[in-house]
């Protein structure tokens, strides 16, 4: 099998003429979505392969032959092995694992410059190990990311067996993309869209090696490629869009925000029209999900880069806050109290009283919660300096919209380490402006007393109801009976 491999190498010089030929074909490997998992026939086109023996050491080559020599290696590892089966083809996989690390090494030595079949060449090898399409089952068998939980418990995350390959082709790839010996102006013709494309599939692995591995190949495209950022930004939109509007399965949602978290650092200001949406239709909307504890810290801290950028957006992702607040789930409840609590530490005063009475009515609702932990979580809001200063700025809107919560905690609510925190809240208020406190207090009392009587009514309406009822017995031919309903002041 070595042997034949070796054979399938011809020995014919590298021709200028068949980089476009062999371009197009590097763009059709890699944008083809059905493609097979595995291929053990890709191998270079036979005009891009250097005539030179590729098992030989670098160190024993001359140094006008080395890139030669790295295009026939590279074009030995275009070579992909089945490692379902550990005891199939074992010393040419271990001939190939050699051989990844001798480019691995080559590459990081920074030569002096990747020629353009050089840079061909590297990316072709990359598209034939990496880009693979995972099984059907790879996705859909693990039900937690919809919040579900799986049909095994115990099942682990599925791991590629040829991770051991995989893994150095990564490292070559960052490698590659960081050297200096590479012109960006050459290589976005083989780094191109397809091929962004086909990388940023691969963020549905299960794998969270391979998952950090793209993270970081796919920053320093971001970084490197000026050409392909709007690119990269309108697909990992998409992505967003559709896992939050139609799947609500993704195993990258946090890789993919990390990228951005770094992204958003670098937006110049003031900030385009095209980032403010991306905030608004891709990442407020990323908090609607049930997996949203997956993701939270990394979805947190991309909104909290764009209200540094721009405080005036405060308001807006609040807004959009308490458009997706979750009713049923308390754990999300804590994290969205979480991210509040942040965003008002650094709001200003003219954004706050934008948002301050649907925002501390949702807060009244948090501390009414029978759930101890949003009730607790609600309450520590008060220890915050800052936001205690808002909230004593604008007391005269917020403690009559706050009070009736407070009140019924203190009457009602059946966790002591909540009834405490209530009745310190109570008292900071009692301390701040204690006619405003007894004010609200009076008026409280008032409401009350207003639908007790409401409720004696209603009863005495249905016990009238009731009773002209039963004076009528139920017959076939049944009619209507008006009934007289006491009035109601």
């Amino acid at each position: 099998m070595l042997k034949q491999l070796l054979n399938k190498l011809p020995r014919r010089p590298i021709k200028s003429e068949s980089l476009e030929d062999a371009s197009n074909d590097l763009n059709s490997a890699s944008s083809k979505p059905n493609a097979p998992k595995r291929t053990s026939s890709a191998v270079f086109p036979s005009s891009v392969i250097a005539g030179i023996e590729p098992l030989l050491p670098f160190k024993d080559a001359p140094a006008s032959e080395k890139m030669s020599l790295f295009i026939s290696k590279l074009s030995l590892c275009c070579m992909v092995f089945d490692f379902t089966d550990p005891s199939k083809n074992t010393a040419e996989k271990d001939l190939k694992r050699l051989t990844l690390i001798e480019l691995l090494d080559f590459v990081a030595s920074g030569p002096p410059r990747f020629s353009e079949p050089a840079i061909l060449s590297l990316c072709k090898m990359c598209s034939v190990n990496l880009f693979r399409v995972f099984p059907p089952n790879y996705r859909s068998s693990r039900g937690n990311n919809r919040g579900e939980k799986p049909d095994n418990e115990d099942d682990e995350p599925s791991f590629d067996p040829a991770w051991p390959h995989l893994q150095i082709v990564y490292d070559i790839l960052l490698k590659f993309v960081t050297s200096s010996s590479v012109e960006a102006k050459v290589a976005k013709k083989y780094i191109n869209h397809s091929f962004i494309l086909r990388m940023l599939d691969l963020f549905e692995s299960e794998d969270p090696r391979e998952r950090e591995c793209l993270k970081a190949i796919m920053h320093r495209i971001y970084g490197k490629f000026m050409v392909h950022r709007p690119f990269i930004r309108k697909s990992i939109s998409n992505i967003f869009y559709r896992f939050v509007f139609e799947t609500e399965r993704h195993n990258g949602i946090a890789e993919l925000l990390e990228i951005f978290g770094s992204v958003i650092t670098g937006f110049a200001l003031p900030l385009k029209e095209e980032h403010k949406i991306f905030l608004w239709r891709a990442l407020i909307p990323l908090h609607k999900p049930k997996c949203l504890g997956v993701y939270f810290q990394q979805l947190s801290y991309c909104v909290m880069q764009f209200i540094e950028k721009d405080p005036k957006l405060a308001s807006t992702v609040i807004r959009g806050l308490l458009k997706y607040w979750p009713i049923t789930n308390s754990q999300k409840e804590v994290m969205f109290l979480g991210e509040i609590e942040e965003i008002l530490e650094t709001i200003n005063m003219a954004e706050f009283q934008r948002v301050m009475v649907p925002l501390f009515w949702r807060i009244g609702c948090c501390i009414n919660s029978s759930h101890f932990q949003v009730a607790e979580r609600a309450l520590l809001l008060w220890n915050n300096d800052q936001i205690f200063n808002l909230i004593g700025h604008n007391r005269q809107v917020i403690l009559p919209i706050i009070f009736p919560a407070l009140e019924t905690n203190v009457q009602n609510h059946w966790n002591q380490s909540v009834l405490n925190l209530t009745l310190n809240v109570r008292n900071v208020f009692t301390e701040m402006d204690n006619m405003l406190f007894l004010a609200c207090h009076a008026h409280f009392l008032e409401e009350q007393e207003k639908q007790s009587s409401a409720t004696e009514k209603r009863k005495e309406a249905w016990d009238c109801l009731e009773n002209a009822a039963s004076l009528r017995p139920i017959t076939g031919n049944t009619t209507a009976v008006l009934v007289m309903m006491p009035q109601q002041s």
